[in-house]
């Protein structure tokens, strides 16, 4: 089952940020895409929501250093 979901991330200051949210979230089996907005401070992952949850994908960001809003 596809999902998509919009998270805000705190902490997000350059463009190496972005690129080890986006190689963090990558890693998990389920995740069809990231794409990080900088500017905007936040994620948007497309999910397969049989596989992963929300939660999963909150505690990645969390683990790479990042706070989730």
């Amino acid at each position: 089952m596809s999902a998509k979901i919009k998270l805000g991330i705190s902490g997000l200051s350059c463009n190496h940020c972005k690129m080890k949210v986006e190689k963090a979230l990558k890693t998990l089996a389920g995740v069809e895409n990231v794409q990080v907005n900088l500017a905007a401070g936040e994620a948007e992952v497309d999910f397969d929501a049989a596989k992963i949850s929300e939660a999963e994908l909150k505690a990645v960001i969390v683990d790479a250093g990042y706070e989730v809003r």
